[in-house]
């Protein structure tokens, strides 16, 4: 086990929301935002009016919109330890090896798959967890976007709340670039190129998050493909997202006809299952292989990468050879 305990004071915040926020309950958001302070506290702040949106208040059923100001009100709670269950400590140990950049302003790691990005419905830890056990002289560490659990690649965590604002700006803008390999299923045709599905997102009673698509309700996502290799029964693509919403290239690629290869939630499940038996997929073949942003503080232009990790080099090998 790794530990840490620590008292968060936490003053006055404001946050502007971005399109991975959108559609959150009020209540909700404040629940993932103030990790450790207990849910009652939560609901007594917002019946106080201390919680704001765009100065205004609102109900705690209140969904958020991307660009929605929240001003969260001075809270102080002591955190239990941050505990590194032994079992998953392999996930881990190695994060600092992981770390493609580093200054005082911001952190770009490589995020193994299997690590959720923050720890909550259900699990006990994530990455954003265990760096703070890890890196315990940083006073302020927080994500700036997300990545699902089972995706690997590159990740932002600002060291500076200056830095969080102006990088959250970023991906309101759309300044953010993301591009990612993604194997899916099937001969993709070379006409597409651009998937628009809107998307709307619905949260199971167990916390589970399911997207669908649907023209009438959901909110516009935009997705471009590009071809990167072909092989008889896969095609290995680069998924580039226009816009940022929940499951996106996961979804945009089960409706296009092409699941990604390993997805237990929108792909095959017996095509799935093909592939680890004979190429050795034993988790989905999604990973964060590029990132390009503006440097918060010093406003250079950021290029970096991620290697595709050694397990999913072994399938496109084992593909190669089945051809």
């Amino acid at each position: 086990m790794l530990e840490k305990t620590k008292t968060i004071t936490q003053g006055v915040t404001y946050h502007t929301c971005e399109e991975q926020d959108a559609g959150q309950r009020l209540d909700n958001f404040l629940s993932r935002t103030l990790k450790g302070v207990p849910r009652s506290l939560i609901y007594r702040i917002l019946r106080r009016g201390e919680v704001r949106v765009n100065k205004g208040r609102v109900s705690p059923s209140y969904k958020l919109v991307s660009g929605d100001v929240v001003r969260i009100p001075p809270v102080t709670v002591t955190a239990g330890p941050v505990t590194i269950p032994s079992s998953n400590l392999h996930l881990v140990q190695d994060l600092k090896e992981r770390i493609i950049f580093e200054d005082d302003s911001i952190l770009v790691v490589n995020k193994p798959a299997g690590l959720a990005a923050h720890g909550g419905s259900g699990i006990e830890f994530g990455l954003i967890e265990a760096l703070r056990a890890l890196k315990s002289e940083v006073k302020f560490l927080e994500l700036a976007h997300r990545l699902d659990r089972e995706t690997s690649g590159c990740l932002i965590v600002a060291k500076r709340r200056a830095a969080l604002r102006d990088l959250h700006e970023q991906f309101r803008q759309r300044v953010v670039k993301k591009r990612y390999l993604t194997l899916v299923k099937g001969q993709w045709e070379r006409k597409v190129n651009l998937v628009n599905a809107p998307l709307v997102r619905n949260e199971l009673k167990s916390g589970e998050r399911m997207v669908q698509v649907n023209p009438v309700e959901g909110a516009p996502a935009s997705t471009g493909y590009e071809i990167v290799e072909k092989f008889a029964e896969a095609t290995l693509m680069a998924a580039l997202p226009h816009t940022g919403r929940t499951h996106q290239i996961r979804v945009h690629s089960a409706y296009s006809g092409h699941p990604v290869l390993g997805d237990d939630k929108y792909g095959d499940k017996d095509f799935n299952e093909l592939m680890r038996k004979e190429c050795g997929l034993r988790r989905m073949f999604l990973h964060a292989y590029r990132i390009n942003f503006n440097h918060p503080e010093t406003g250079a232009v950021m290029k970096l990468e991620a290697p595709l990790p050694e397990e999913l080099l072994l399938v496109l090998e084992a593909l190669r050879g089945r051809a």
